[in-house]
């Protein structure tokens, strides 16, 4: 299973000032599976997000990526590393003045070198991998909540990620389209084996698609439960127990 890891947390520390929000964390994250954190509010669930994108360093501690130490990496090696990653954010990040199609170039523009014909066909792929072809043109504004979730998804895949990075998916959405996103989530991680990492409270949407999960807890900054989620909502601390045998709304 060691040579599973495609993301490993050693002793991860993350303070702003005085204020300490994860101490001495440790997990891994196996290539293809749904990974999923959870947690209640305050708990540390964003921060640990933004460090595993690179958006912010540790305190202390160190992330791998493949064995290779992301955290003390060099600017070059980072972004050898981050172009492998995909992030969906919590409101979807498309720019509203560019069409969807425009939304995915800008991507595969920076990144590459490949010329506007290939561009194209990628952005085709990627839109009907979603369900959303034939809506190249559209602008984010002339599309449901829905929707502009599946295009920023379309937009987060535009590199063929190893990784792809979920902050709260489901919010916003009503319960049909949440569970439609869910099954798409699913679909991808079965179809093309890519690894996703998430940032959920929706109990609904967690039982749907993770295969394993960790728990933060304010108190503990840091983990108090791992497992599946039929582990979990067995469990006999009574924090995780209560937290996966809530009445999902």
């Amino acid at each position: 299973m060691a040579d599973n890891k495609i993301i490993e947390v050693k002793d991860l520390t993350v303070r702003y000032g005085e204020r300490t929000i994860l101490e001495n964390v440790n997990f891994h994250i196996n290539r293809g599976e749904i990974f999923v954190i959870v947690g209640g509010s305050g708990c540390g669930k964003s921060t640990l997000l933004r460090q595993l994108i690179g958006l912010e360093t540790p305190t202390k501690g160190e992330i791998y990526f493949e064995n290779v130490n992301f955290t003390s990496a060099d600017k070059k090696q980072k972004n050898q590393i981050l172009r492998r990653f995909g992030v969906l954010f919590q409101s979807s990040g498309l720019f509203a003045s560019m069409t969807l199609a425009e939304n995915i170039a800008l991507v595969l523009e920076k990144y590459t070198d490949l010329p506007e014909d290939k561009i194209e066909k990628i952005i085709e792929m990627k839109l009907d991998a979603v369900g959303l072809n034939g809506f190249q043109d559209f602008l984010p504004s002339e599309i449901s909540g829905g929707m502009k979730k599946r295009a920023a998804f379309a937009r987060s895949m535009a590199l063929d990620p190893d990784v792809l990075f979920f902050d709260e998916p489901s919010s916003g959405l009503d319960p049909v389209t949440s569970a439609s996103l869910d099954e798409l989530i699913v679909q991808i991680n079965k179809g093309l084996g890519t690894t996703m990492v998430i940032v959920s409270h929706d109990l609904a949407s967690i039982l749907n698609v993770a295969h394993r999960i960790i728990m933060l807890d304010k108190s503990q900054k840091g983990i108090i439960a791992t497992g599946t989620p039929d582990e979990l909502r067995n469990s006999s601390d009574e924090r995780v127990y209560n937290f996966f045998n809530r009445i999902a709304s």
